[in-house]
């Protein structure tokens, strides 16, 4: 499938890193574990499942040795665990998850297994999982669970063997992102990355499943309106965005929040409104300083004020890059009840940038 970079899109000024995802912050990792089946409805079956798990690890060794991090939240109709322990400490310890909202429970809970089976110290203290949701419900059957602890292990697996890798992640309609929706599109997610002047690099990882059609804007070109109508019938617009950054750089959790806040100003480049019924929440942490578990910080001094610019300029590059790579990467896709949604032509977009160019 296509990433915008194949189609000549060029979003700012400043490069991106060699896969250009968040693969390129060295111990970053993001793995993904796909649940397709096709069973009668419940009570029968268990009905059509497009759904997964995404895992995003963001350092190693992060529960012995937290990283600062913040969050921040554009429109609040969502959930992510462990959000507002991570906004009152400036920290995170575990991995991100992200699934489907009906799934986070399952998620949570295998989360938190798998977490005490690799560290003796939980039961001693606790662990809150981080654990982020966007509505699949479209395309997917909800009334069932369809994730378990073997397709929250099998990505956070995925993950830790993604680190380090010199070739982009799956993207598109793969782990979490099976069933998402993304203005009037296939959705799903999306990842890109910017290195600023200081030689840091920032990384930015999307489960898009927001907007509607006639506003999808691709690197300033209207694409939505200019395309053919669509073929499927259209839900309510409001889905979600959950958006995370990851930067080697050292921040403070301040900082960080700072950062995270500027994904929303990548999505409104694409068309995105924040609807009612949206959750758009977005988490930044920074590797550059590492914490015991006491939360001291070990490492530089961290950057502030005017040293921050670059760095948010790469987050709204980024995010806007990812945003229209889940949608390149996804395929039409035809889920719970017949319903589908298309994947984005990728020819006819390219048609229409060239026409404006």
């Amino acid at each position: 499938m296509a990433r915008a970079a194949d189609l000549g899109i060029r979003i700012g000024l400043l490069p991106s890193g060699p896969t250009n995802s968040v693969l390129d912050v060295p111990g970053v990792g993001l793995g993904h574990a796909t649940v397709w089946r096709d069973e009668p409805v419940p009570p029968q079956g268990r009905g059509v499942a497009r759904t997964g798990v995404t895992v995003l690890i963001p350092a190693d060794d992060v529960f012995r040795h937290p990283v600062p991090a913040g969050g921040a939240v554009l429109n609040g109709a969502g959930e992510c665990t462990g959000f507002l322990t991570a906004t009152e400490w400036g920290l995170i310890e575990t991995p991100i998850f992200l699934t489907s909202t009906m799934q986070v429970g399952r998620v949570y809970d295998a989360a938190c297994e798998l977490l005490t089976e690799s560290e003796p110290e939980i039961g001693e203290v606790v662990a809150i999982p981080v654990v982020a949701e966007c509505d699949d419900s479209f395309l997917s059957e909800v009334r069932r669970m369809q994730v378990n602890k073997a397709d929250v292990a099998a990505a956070w697996d995925d993950a830790r063997s993604s680190i380090g890798s010199l070739l982009p992640p799956p993207e598109g309609s793969v782990g979490s992102g099976t069933g998402m929706s993304c203005l009037g599109f296939k959705g799903g997610i999306g990842t890109a990355s910017r290195i600023v002047p200081s030689g840091h690099t920032v990384g930015v990882l999307l489960m898009t499943n927001f907007g509607s059609r006639e506003r999808l804007t691709v690197a300033g070109v209207p694409v939505g309106a200019l395309l053919h109508p669509d073929p499927y019938p259209e839900p309510e617009p409001a889905g979600s965005c959950i958006g995370v950054v990851v930067t080697d750089a050292p921040l403070d959790g301040a900082a960080c929040a700072r950062l995270a806040r500027r994904v929303g100003l990548g999505l409104a480049r694409t068309g995105s409104t924040a609807h009612h019924g949206s959750g758009e929440i977005f988490l930044a942490c920074a590797t550059g300083i590492r914490c015991d578990r006491r939360g001291r910080p070990q490492g530089p001094t961290p950057l502030t004020a005017w040293d921050l610019d670059d760095l948010f300029e790469a987050v709204v590059d980024a995010s806007e890059e990812a945003v229209l790579n889940s949608l390149l990467a996804s395929p039409t896709t035809t889920g719970r009840a017949g319903n589908t949604r298309e994947g984005l032509p990728v020819d006819e977009v390219r048609r229409l940038l060239a026409a404006r160019s």
